[in-house]
């Protein structure tokens, strides 16, 4: 499903955001990417999203070949993952609703597929009563739920969440992530980064840790603490 060989990121300004990267996450599975500020994580994700492209060796998405594809391909790699942000990104003056079709809209999806798809998405995330209300009108975790309606609606292979607790209470948070499980368990590809220690050691699942740019350490069912 994803898989870096020996990836490499140096940025026009110097700075290592990767350095000789391997690993392979397998279709299904559920991963945290961990590490301190200016360890990588970053850089990571934004090596899957084609945000950024390796300086050398080669990185592989859903059949896709980010280090060396071409610039049309770019929006199918993108359609094939669903992204959930720390700042949520809602459009303010459109409804949880309009929210989500909007990522339904960008792909040119119809009317048709849009009015089946969005209540979906919505009752998926427990907030079907919640389609007319504002960004304004819910609580945070209200609002990272519609993030990632947004995120499922067009089907991903892989969610992608880069602190998708950074914002939230600890109840909050943990009901987030319950529901990226659930979401996993129905066999999406789940990545997520973060550096909230108690969801981590929670959650239990295989966890990558990096260090200035490379693999210190990555352990199935494993914990923030591993590597100590």
């Amino acid at each position: 499903m994803i898989r870096f060989v020996d990836a490499t990121k140096v940025y026009s300004n110097g700075v290592i955001g990767l350095r000789n990267l391997t690993v392979r996450i397998e279709k299904g599975e559920f991963v945290f990417i961990i590490g301190a500020s200016g360890s990588g994580k970053s850089t990571f994700l934004k090596l899957i999203m084609h945000e950024e492209v390796p300086t050398e060796g080669e990185v592989y998405v859903n059949g896709y070949s980010v280090h060396d594809m071409v610039q049309s391909e770019v929006p199918y790699l993108r359609r094939s993952l669903g992204v959930v942000f720390q700042d949520f990104r809602l459009l303010p003056n459109r409804t949880a609703y309009d929210n989500v079709a909007f990522a339904m809209q960008i792909v040119e999806a119809t009317a048709r597929e849009i009015r089946r798809q969005v209540p979906l998405a919505l009752g998926l995330v427990g907030l079907s009563k919640k389609a007319r209300a504002y960004p304004d009108q819910l609580s945070g975790g209200e609002q990272q739920r519609i993030v990632l309606a947004r995120a499922l609606v067009n089907n991903p292979a892989v969610l992608i969440a880069d602190e998708p607790t950074g914002n939230l209470d600890p109840k909050t948070s943990i009901e987030i992530m319950n529901l990226l499980e659930e979401i996993n368990q129905r066999g999406t590809t789940v990545v997520v980064a973060t550096h909230e220690k108690s969801i981590v050691d929670t959650m239990k699942k295989r966890v990558i840790t990096l260090e200035r740019g490379e693999l210190k350490s990555d352990v199935q069912k494993g914990s923030y603490f591993d590597e100590n």
